[in-house]
């Protein structure tokens, strides 16, 4: 059952996130807003939303990580009720850094929490679960967002589902704390430094910038990129715009099943993970013709294949991570690799603005992303090693 709320949660999440790309253009033009400031709004949410990822692992790790996460959800959708109220770029911009801050706990507490209570072999669909809740997020986010823009315009959205979002909290304040998993004394964590010594960390917070920065690119600029290049319809960008989440929520379920099949059946666990990693983001770079095709339909089956190889690096990048850690140092590695994995989102809304405004094209800032997605897959292959978990002293 807490799994199950972790997922719907986890949607919610990115939900919030993600609704202010798919209100961009009338925002933009409603408060004279041009392409590169749009690019640094969107790109504030993940200021603090990295900065906090540290604080947020030695958190998880000191008190009991159902109340954090409990206070955390609440201030993160009290936000974005408040992002429909406000009528300046100054507090927008506030309440996305509040809005990064409060979500930070997210990934940590997850990590936490399945470490703990799963064996090995149940990771990696434990782990797809909550990826294909991310992944789910956005593409509800696209599709009801976009038909509730369309009707009654962008700040009755944000309030509309910010408000939804409080209704999660009852089921979770009933049965979460039974099976909440005990905050480490001292001499169980491990030290940040620890882990910053150890390559396969490095191996882990870049392969999960790389994919943080395909996956950032197209949750804060697909629905903009739709209808702005492709001269999509709002009507047309709701009905399709969510399809490339949607899959990508689908084949990070089956690579998280096939990867525990795998393991089931005898292969080494973090053999599985690497190869599922490395591999999906190198066949996620056929995102960049999909930039250059003209045919609609053509360049949006092409992204729908790169977002189902994302799917498969996506399910078991965290699997990975938790087998490597163990639950001792689960909460710290993942804040430390989110924070680092998150500058992603920081650098490349920004970076996409700046070269919509001065190319007038998408192009450039899909080429590189491939080439972000290629380094990030070197990585992870190079750097994580066969040994499995991390024997720490």
């Amino acid at each position: 059952m807490v799994l199950a709320l972790l997922v719907v949660s986890v949607a919610i999440n990115y939900v919030d996130r993600g609704n202010l790309s798919v209100a961009g253009r009338d925002i933009s033009a409603e408060l004279h807003v041009p392409p590169e400031r749009l690019g640094l709004l969107f790109s504030a949410f993940f200021w603090t939303y990295a900065l906090f990822q540290i604080a947020a692992g030695w958190l998880i790790d000191r008190y009991d990580v159902v109340r954090v996460y409990g206070v955390c959800y609440l201030v993160w959708s009290v936000a974005t009720c408040c992002t429909g109220i406000v009528s300046t770029l100054g507090a927008l911009f506030v309440l996305r850094l509040v809005l990064g801050m409060s979500e930070a706990v997210a990934y940590p507490s997850y990590s936490r929490i399945i470490a703990a209570n799963f064996r090995e072999e149940r990771r990696g669909m434990a782990n797809a679960l909550i990826d294909a809740g991310s992944r789910s997020g956005p593409a509800l986010g696209v599709l009801i967002g976009g038909l509730i823009l369309e009707r009654y315009g962008w700040r009755v959205m944000f309030i509309a589902i910010g408000g939804a979002s409080l209704l999660w909290l009852l089921p979770w304040m009933m049965v979460a704390p039974r099976v909440a998993t005990e905050s480490a004394t001292e001499g169980e964590s491990i030290g940040f430094g620890s882990i910053l010594r150890r390559r396969e960390s490095w191996g882990s917070f870049l392969a999960l910038f790389a994919g943080n920065y395909a996956w950032y690119f197209l949750l804060t600029w697909m629905p903009p990129y739709l209808l702005m290049e492709r001269h999509y319809s709002r009507h047309a960008m709701a009905l399709y715009g969510w399809l490339p989440f949607a899959a990508l929520a689908t084949s990070s379920l089956a690579g998280g099943w096939l990867s525990d099949r795998l393991i089931v059946g005898g292969a080494r666990a973090i053999g599985v993970r690497r190869m599922f990693v490395s591999l999906g983001l190198a066949f996620a770079t056929i995102l960049v013709p999909s930039s250059a095709i003209r045919d609609e339909r053509a360049a949006m089956a092409l992204m729908i294949v790169a977002c189902v190889s994302l799917g498969f690096y996506s399910s078991n990048i965290w699997a990975a991570t938790q087998t490597l850690a163990g639950p001792e140092a689960a909460a710290k590695w993942t804040g430390l690799q989110n924070a680092f994995g998150n500058l992603a989102g920081v650098t490349v809304p920004w970076i996409t603005g700046m070269v919509v405004q001065q190319t007038g094209s998408f192009h450039l800032a899909f080429v590189s992303v491939g080439g972000v997605l290629l380094l990030g897959a070197l990585a992870f292959f190079l750097l994580i090693g066969r040994e499995g978990r991390i024997q720490w002293t």
